[in-house]
């Protein structure tokens, strides 16, 4: 019972860190995949209806 003292913070900053790694990963567009669009048009399977990235001007 003593070790969950310790383990419990333990977990709970690792926990803390994770989250907060993730936030850091979706603001800086970790996530993004520009080359996703790059090799679509290569492949055989496509939309009949784009989603619209931009307005076009």
């Amino acid at each position: 019972m003593e070790i969950l003292g310790l383990l419990i913070p333990v977990s709970l900053i690792l926990g803390g860190l994770g989250l907060a790694a993730f936030f850091w990963a979706m603001r800086t567009k970790q996530f993004d995949d520009p080359e996703g669009d790059a090799n679509r048009i290569l492949t055989k399977d496509y939309d009949d209806k784009p989603k619209p990235d931009e307005p076009d001007l």
